[in-house]
């Protein structure tokens, strides 16, 4: 599964810092705290015939997420939601877009990864591109990486922060691997997440997703378990065993850049009959029923 340039994107205009520019032109000073050290909370929108769905609960997640790493200013959720519309509007998008809202700490004096260097900030950079679900609906294959999740006491993984080099080096191991994705465990060896999406399970109709110990506080997934508590189907959040991941009946992956997607392969054994399961199907119907009636309207 590899992402390709669509060509609608070649004159994309980005937002740096309330600046408009055109995607070539675009800047983040190398003093950047971004730049110095990863230091920066990001989110992931998705626009839906105008509507960004779950919009302020990304926006909830990005400020705790600022908050607990100390930063000084945090813009107000109507600010953010101005420099998107901005942005929005001045590529004429409606529907199909993928939103990337990263909040750096801002631009240090000097380099450094100490806060105290920081003299001017936040950086809000809203990058929106047209962007369809990015992973394919057949069936995606997984394998397990041996890079693991990170607990609390090494890195809370509530902290939605944009040093990915822990995801990078997993994802660099499925495609050696010749795999879509990589499971990723946690450090007592259960299931934490992919190295980009929350994982689900279907054991004997009862939808299984990992508790939140090495992963984070997801969008999809908490809509997902919303959508079983409302229609009525079985779910549990618990410790996942690899041995359960193989005898699944279905799996499938969420989130906002790929909604839902089956999978249908983890490290070579086939799940359930290696096509797409009713129950992944039905959720999946729901969801998008949900995010499209559901959002808040944006442009």
């Amino acid at each position: 599964m590899l992402q390709r340039f669509d060509e609608r994107n070649r004159n994309l205009i980005v937002n740096v810092g309330g600046k408009l520019s055109h995607r070539d032109e675009a800047g983040v000073s190398p003093f950047d705290s971004v730049v110095q050290g990863g230091d920066a909370v990001w989110e992931g929108l998705r626009l839906y015939d105008g509507k960004i769905f779950a919009l302020t609960e990304h926006l909830d997640r990005l400020r705790g997420s600022a908050q607990a790493l100390a930063f000084d200013v945090i813009p107000e959720h109507d600010a953010i939601r101005a420099e998107i519309q901005r942005t929005l509007q001045a590529n004429a998008m409606r529907d199909g877009v993928h939103i990337r809202l990263t909040l750096t700490r801002g631009v240090k004096l000097t380099s450094g990864m100490d806060p105290r260097l920081n003299t001017s900030g936040p950086t809000l950079i809203v990058l929106a591109e047209h962007k369809p679900p990015v992973y394919q609906q057949a069936g995606l294959s997984l394998i397990t990486a041996a890079t693991r999740r990170p607990a609390p006491d090494v890195l809370d993984p509530k902290i939605h922060h944009a040093n990915l080099i822990n995801s990078i080096l997993a994802k660099i191991e499925a495609n050696v691997a010749g795999a879509d994705d990589a499971l990723m465990l946690d450090g007592r060896g259960f299931v934490a997440e992919t190295n980009a999406t929350h994982l689900f399970f279907v054991d004997g109709g009862v939808l299984l997703t990992s508790r939140l110990v090495a992963c984070p506080e997801g969008i999809t997934r908490a809509t997902v378990v919303g959508l079983c508590a409302q229609h009525g189907i079985p779910a549990q959040v618990r410790d996942i065993s690899l041995t359960e991941v193989y005898r699944a009946d279905e799996a499938f992956c969420t989130g906002t850049m790929g909604e839902l997607a089956a999978v249908t392969t983890v490290d070579g054994r086939t799940i359930g009959n290696g096509q797409v399961g009713p129950l992944t199907r039905r959720l999946a119907d729901l969801y998008g029923e949900r995010v499209r009636t559901g959002g808040e309207a944006i442009v």
